[in-house]
């Protein structure tokens, strides 16, 4: 927790040193520095006590001095001298999308335009135009994004939320008269965005709980206290609601306030057709009489169906296969025996390949497919052939190294597919991958019939092995580019090419939504969290939420395959997709 806050505090700095127009290497360093803390996986404070920071390149004395600040008190001087200047305000600008610190730099100094509200009539009296490096189209783009904005201003990332969550949880466990204690809502059902935290408590002590809710240490209001339910807003922005429960009302409860609202009116609909009243106190007879109920497992076996995973509680045809005994075996995560799509320092990666080698290594999982950047990511530091194959000598050696812990690295990239549907390196030269995943970084703006003709034709090439984040949306942030995924998801399932979820909590794309619709066209999936360092690898856990949210099995995904089935199966697809 300290560690990321260190980090926003660094970027932060650099952005406001960006924003106040002074020297850009002066900003970069900054950035640099988060980028390096954010590679590091040694405690933070022995280095500071050691005063080891200048063995770490790029961090001089003056910002050496600065992190040791913030490890000793928690606090950083300079970032608050700066703040003055640059207050909140101008900083939320900076949450539109497609509109970085330099630009609002130019804003503040040319029209004084110091907020959104500002920025927005400005926008609307047409006063960007005449600004150098704005014009027409950005000055709309500038109106989407805060519409964009409007909307999702009250959202957090499931990952953000659940961390939120657990940190609560784990913080009023130390009370010893909780006997019961669920996290609900959205975050239960593994939402990709999450609008608050709900918990639910069975304790012998309301009160007690309740208190200990309000004074929880990142609280910043309390919006309202009682004995059975309490309110708080949290530091990073979400409220969370807290629900004393009687023992034999908590099934119903956690049933209830895990929703979701649509899933909860088909239940009470159904309970009706029973002759039975369902609602967040229990089950009742026509004369009101309580049916007991010791588990969620015990209320659907009432209603005549076999017990439906939080996560599916979307009324996305789940009663009907409850009914029918339906309801699949869902994957878990420890079902995942390989990481596939991560990226090292021989592209934008902030670990050596080794180092996430060792790391995978150490989770327990007994493959790695690395795949850095190729050559038309130029802004990422993409790889040319050159470099790809002292990627490949460097891995050839370490595997030597890694045989006898039965641990392998396969040689993969992540190819850019071009505006016109072609990967940036010949058939020629991706014949040497063991696996290729394609995706779109680039021309974002193609009309759906342009974009969905470009995935296809990449699709259609017999080297590629998975369409990587298919939408490439960034939640809260970027809108996915248009795309008819229906077309998509049936060429891939005819081309027997594999679909991504991106497991990383900005992204979490492929859309749940479409998960159900590949496997129905016979797609197989990966589970990649796409991490660019260490900590990162860990991702998956979200991108598991999604699959499981999508009805899949550990049948549906390629990366719980053994090792050796794993290098089986992508021997086999190359010579299928060549024959095709």
């Amino acid at each position: 927790m300290e560690k990321e806050k260190l980090i926003h505090l660094l970027n932060r700095i650099g952005e406001m040193l960006e924003i106040l127009g002074e020297n850009p290497f002066k900003s970069r360093s900054y950035y640099n520095g988060a980028r390096i803390i954010e590679g590091i996986t040694e405690d933070l404070k022995k280095i500071t006590e050691e005063k080891r920071w200048n063995e770490y390149k790029g961090i001089g004395e003056g910002l050496a001095q600065k992190i040791s600040e913030y490890i000793e008190t928690g606090q950083i001087g300079y970032y608050d001298e700066l703040h003055e200047k640059v207050p909140d305000e101008i900083l939320e600008m900076l949450n539109i999308p497609g509109l970085g610190p330099k630009k609002i730099s130019v804003l503040v100094k040319e029209l004084e335009i110091t907020s959104i509200r500002r920025l927005e009539r400005a926008c609307r009296e047409n006063k960007l135009v005449g600004i150098k490096g704005f014009g027409e189209k950005t000055q709309e783009n500038i109106l989407k994004g805060i519409e964009y904005l409007k909307k999702t201003s009250d959202r957090h990332l499931f990952a953000v939320g659940l961390a939120n969550a657990e940190r609560l949880i784990d913080y009023l466990k130390k009370e010893k008269s909780v006997e019961k204690i669920e996290v609900a809502g959205s975050i239960r059902r593994r939402k990709e965005t999450v609008k608050d935290i709900d918990i639910l408590v069975q304790t012998r002590e309301p009160g007690k709980v309740s208190k200990l809710f309000i004074e929880y240490p990142e609280v910043t209001e309390v919006i309202a206290h009682g004995p059975t339910k309490s309110s708080i807003r949290l530091k990073d922005g979400l409220n969370a609601d807290l629900r004393v429960i009687k023992k034999d009302e908590f099934p119903f409860a956690l049933h209830y306030f895990t929703g979701s609202k649509e899933h909860n009116i088909a239940m009470r609909s159904r309970s009706k057709d029973f002759g039975l009243k369902l609602n967040e106190y229990g089950l009742f007879t026509g004369n009101e009489e309580k049916i007991q109920c010791k588990s969620e497992e015990e209320i659907f076996r009432k209603l005549k169906l076999s017990y439906i995973p939080p996560e599916l509680r979307e009324n996305f045809g789940e009663l009907d296969a409850a009914e029918k005994n339906k309801i699949p075996v869902l994957i878990e995560e420890n079902d995942l025996k390989g990481i596939v799509h991560v990226h090292s320092t021989y592209s934008d990666g902030l670990n050596t390949i080794e180092e996430m080698a060792e790391q995978c290594l150490s989770l327990g999982y007994s493959y790695i497919v690395f795949c850095d950047h190729s050559k038309a990511a130029f802004y990422a530091n993409g790889l040319n052939e050159e470099r790809v194959l002292k990627q490949f000598e460097e891995i050839d050696k370490l595997n030597k190294k890694f045989k006898e812990k039965k641990f392998k690295i396969f040689k993969g990239i992540e190819s850019d597919i071009l505006p016109d549907g072609r990967l940036d390196f010949e058939d020629e030269f991706l014949d040497k991958f063991d696996l290729v995943v394609g995706s779109v970084h680039s021309s974002f703006k193609l009309s759906e019939e342009e974009m969905t003709a470009r995935a296809i034709k990449a699709i259609n090439n017999p080297f590629l092995t998975v369409l990587g984040h298919p939408t490439g949306r960034l939640l809260l942030s970027r809108d996915a580019y248009k795309i008819n995924l229906e077309s998509v998801i049936e060429a891939a399932g005819k081309q027997n090419v594999l679909i991504e979820i991106n497991s990383n909590p900005h992204r979490l794309d492929l859309d749940w939504r479409y998960c159900r619709l590949a496997k129905d066209n016979g797609v197989k999936l990966m589970i990649c969290p796409d991490a660019h360092a260490t900590k990162g690898i860990a991702d998956v856990k979200y991108g598991i939420g999604i699959a499981r949210k999508g009805w899949l099995t550990e049948k549906d995904v390629m990366n719980t395959l053994p090792i050796n089935e794993f290098e089986k199966f992508l021997k086999e697809h190359k010579k299928e997709r060549l024959k095709k």
